[in-house]
């Protein structure tokens, strides 16, 4: 990101102010930074295997055959591939109360019943805000990190569950601000949630960093917005895939953000 901009800079037709611009914005330094939540700050995925190993004890001593495990399967896949629109009247606990409903009736041979369904969804939802925690390391990160930065949190995700993790994380005060996705017209990678959160800090684009462990929603929504840097937080390792964002910073946690913010002074 900061190498394409400095381009476009320098191919402007008043390259002089351009080039002052650009000084100026280095200048400036970075006073924002822009937090995804879930895998970045805290391990959702981790939370969720959590729980679902809590509903397969569950289901052991409902059902009686070892397709338990198929059942859990078909659960994270409906998960994964949910699309959820509140405006037709639904919530997002029947819409996942309705996956488990399908997982169970796509591997029982008789139709168990929405209690069942029921006591799954709530046993899987309950038990994953209940592992969801900020770690020591991470959360003294944010407490120094909010004295010399403004932070704010951008998450993806509808109303309901984004605002139910973060007051079970009671990580709120932690931030200058909190835009979470579901209540506005369009999610990350939209510009248009970004310009919010400038709004709402009453900064640029250039004087925040996006962090945050998606290419395909964070990092390129950063870089859509035109923030001074895009941080990619890769747990796994290895190189971007072709044909996506470039970030530009790589690192394989959280925790290693202050060498990046070292870097940007």
């Amino acid at each position: 990101m900061v190498n394409v901009l400095k381009a476009v800079c320098l191919l402007s037709d008043d390259k002089d102010r351009a080039r002052d611009y650009w000084s100026n914005m280095e200048n400036r330094g970075i006073s924002v930074i822009l937090f995804d939540l879930d895998n970045t700050l805290v391990d959702t995925a981790g939370a969720g295997k959590v729980a679902i190993h809590k509903v397969s004890e569950l289901l052991k001593n409902k059902l009686d055959h070892s397709n338990i495990s198929d059942i859990c399967e078909r659960f994270v896949c409906k998960l994964f591939e949910e699309t959820f629109d509140p405006s037709e009247d639904q919530t997002i606990d029947k819409v996942r109360i309705n996956h488990w409903h399908e997982a169970l009736q796509e591997v029982e041979v008789v139709d168990p019943g929405q209690g069942l369904a029921s006591d799954c969804y709530y046993t899987w939802k309950t038990t994953r805000l209940q592992a969801l925690a900020l770690s020591p390391e991470v959360l003294a990160l944010l407490e120094d990190l909010r004295c010399s930065y403004k932070l704010l949190l951008l998450t993806n995700g509808d109303s309901q569950t984004q605002r139910e993790k973060i007051e079970a994380l009671r990580c709120e005060g932690l931030f200058s601000a909190v835009v979470v996705g579901g209540e506005h017209a369009e999610q990350k990678p939209a510009s248009s949630i970004f310009t919010h959160c400038f709004e709402l800090l009453g900064v640029n684009p250039q004087d925040c960093i996006m962090v945050g462990d998606s290419l395909d929603t964070d990092i390129q929504g950063g870089f859509n917005a035109g923030v001074r840097a895009t941080v990619w937080i890769n747990k796994r390792g290895g190189s971007p895939p072709e044909n996506t964002v470039t970030p530009d910073y790589t690192i394989p946690s959280v925790l290693d953000l202050p060498e990046v913010l070292d870097n940007l002074r």
